[in-house]
């Protein structure tokens, strides 16, 4: 490896990462996860009703919100209101996405969980971030469920987590900050199960190809850095 990462950090290491269970009291599940510089609040809220495309179709429903505060990143962000960016829109999706693939939505009961993600601090890997931190929040509200009495049966069948990596002057390397990121020759997110089974796997040429036989290397790399988010995860919901 010829890139030299900041504070040492080997090519395969993930930033250090903190989260911090029940973070916003009113919320029926939150968290605040840290990852390096990297700072989101992630809260889970229940509503005992689903969307009207789902009334008679005996599942339940999961969706997810994501902005950035606007002193998140080195210039302010602007506020959004009411229409969120492209970007917003996209990141939102891939949360929903990812962790919906977490439940049984048979299971879940007739009732909408939504997973907001507010970035309070950014320095790349915001969405994987949200999306591992969404997991535990996810965890929490299902255990007040269950712990009610609401549920009879964990609809949870999937731990879910996520993770930054790329192609950086040659050198592949895992868990990407922002600098890193911007300067990526390839960009990719990894989103999968504990098991390792693939939700997202999305992969960019920003400044050049990869070749198709360093894919299986980039799955490596990204579920290496994914387990050590998932034992993370188990010690915030012990």
């Amino acid at each position: 490896m010829t890139y030299e990462r900041l504070f040492g950090r080997r090519w395969n290491e993930i930033r250090g990462v903190n989260i911090i269970p029940g973070f916003i009291s009113t919320a029926d599940g939150s968290c605040l996860i840290e990852c390096g510089r990297t700072r989101v609040i992630c809260t889970a809220s229940i509503e005992e009703k689903v969307p009207a495309f789902l009334e008679n179709a005996g599942l339940g429903w999961l969706t997810a919100e994501y902005s950035m505060l606007p002193a998140s990143a080195s210039s302010r962000m602007t506020r959004e209101k009411v229409s969120g960016s492209g970007r917003t829109y996209e990141i939102q999706r891939l949360i929903g996405r990812s962790l919906r693939a977490a439940l049984d939505r048979k299971k879940l009961g007739l009732r909408t969980i939504t997973i907001d993600c507010d970035v309070i601090e950014a320095d790349g890997g915001t969405r994987t971030a949200s999306i591992t931190g969404g997991y535990v929040a996810l965890s929490l509200a299902i255990r007040k469920l269950m712990q009610s009495g609401a549920l009879d049966e964990n609809p949870i069948v999937h731990q879910i987590a996520a993770i930054s990596l790329g192609v950086v002057h040659g050198d592949m390397l895992l868990d990407l900050n922002f600098v890193e990121d911007s300067s990526a020759d390839v960009d990719c997110n990894l989103v999968t199960t504990s098991e390792g089974d693939v939700i997202e796997f999305q992969t960019t040429a920003e400044r050049a190809l990869l070749p198709s036989d360093q894919l299986k290397a980039m799955y490596d790399l990204g579920f290496e850095g994914i387990r050590a988010l998932n034992d993370i995860q188990n010690k915030a919901l012990s």
